[in-house]
Order: structure tokens, then sequence, then C-alpha cells
């Protein structure tokens, strides 16, 4: 997979001031962003975030699931660690597109749960590919990652691509009535790890 970078610039935020990496993606066209703070190649481990593209969420603030609540969280411990990266991935829909995504909500609004509508429009229950992370990270200079995230196939990912995860931390914000059932089909069915929200779910000593 050719990822190629493109440009750095600087981005203040309300949280304070990132780096913001841009790179392309030959294949699809896709163009991904890392955030970062601080000196990420010094080769201890980084405080990362692989935040997938979500639109509603991160954008229109929407209260459906519960992303840009995971993206916030993410930026404000970055900043206040003083160091850290977020990989902002475009894989919207884990994976489907916005459109198929919006197609996927028709669904849930008719009984389906995420899962269930993903596979009724044809797709996985997540199609996303976490192979683009390497590039970048190479890049940058990461070989190892303190990781934000409830997911183990992003632990799973990163260490099938020779990315050391010296820790998992998790990243539990946002639930609220309008993403309960989604909350518990991402633990249920997809093995997130969201401690004590969910039954049928079983957090390790030790990701």
């Amino acid at each position: 997979m050719t990822v190629t970078f493109i440009a750095s610039s600087q981005l203040p935020t309300q949280w304070g001031t990132f780096t913001m990496h841009g790179f392309l993606e030959q294949e699809t066209g896709k163009e991904h962003v890392v955030l970062t703070m601080g000196n990420v190649a010094d080769g201890e481990p980084v405080l990362g975030r692989l935040h997938s593209e979500c639109l509603t969420g991160d954008a229109l603030f929407s209260l459906r699931c519960d992303c840009g609540f995971q993206l916030e969280a993410a930026l404000a411990a970055i900043a206040k660690e003083g160091r850290g990266a977020l990989l902002y991935l475009r894989q919207e829909g884990r994976g489907i597109g916005l459109m198929n995504k919006i197609r996927a909500y028709h669904l849930q609004d008719g009984g389906a749960d995420t899962v269930e509508a993903n596979e009724l429009l044809g797709f996985g229950a997540d199609q996303r590919d976490y192979g683009i992370c390497k590039p970048m990270l190479e890049h940058l200079g990461i070989t190892s990652l303190k990781l934000l995230t409830n997911n183990p196939r992003k632990v799973k990912a990163m260490q099938g691509f020779g990315v050391e995860v010296a820790q998992r931390l998790p990243l539990q914000f946002g639930k609220n009535p309008h993403n309960s059932k989604y909350l518990a089909t991402k633990a249920g069915k997809l093995g997130h790890m969201l401690g004590q929200l969910h039954q049928a779910e079983t957090e390790p000593d030790d990701v």
C-alpha cells in the first residue's frame, strides 16, 4: 500500500497547537491526516489514537455513536500529556462510505443494529484497513504506541504491522440514550472492551 506524505502545517485548536501532517493514499485517492504534539520520534511509546472519519459524529454532533466524543477526548488527552499522535483515517462508516452509512442508518431506524445494517447492504461488519497507518507512523518515527482504544482489532492490527502497543488505554465517552444499542452491539458483536457499560464482554487484565 502506497501512502505518500504531502505537507505539514500548524493547527491551533481549543486544546492547543498541533502539527497536522497530510498523507495521500495512492490507490484510492483518500487523504488522511495525523495530528501530532511534542516530540514523537524519540523512541518512547507515544500516546496515540487511530480515529476513523465519522462526519455525523465528528462534525455534525450526532448522538447515534460515540465517535465525536472519543475524538475530542483523545485530543484533550494528547494535549494534557503534551505529546502524542492522532491518526484521522478517511474510512467513514467502518469503511462503507458516507452514502452507504446513511442507508445503514435508515435500516437501523427500522430496527436493525449497526452490524446487521452493514451486512444487509452487502458489506462486512467492519471493512477498515489499518495497513494505511504503518507508512504514516514510519514517516513520523513512531514505533511504539500507548493506544487510546476500546477496539481489540486495532491493537492486533498494530502489532501485526510491527508497531509495538506498549499499553491500551480505554476511551469510554459519550454514552447516551440514542447510542446505547449501538454501544451494546459494538461490545457484543465486535468485541469492543467497554468495561461495565454492557454485559457479555470481558476486560483483559493486560492487552
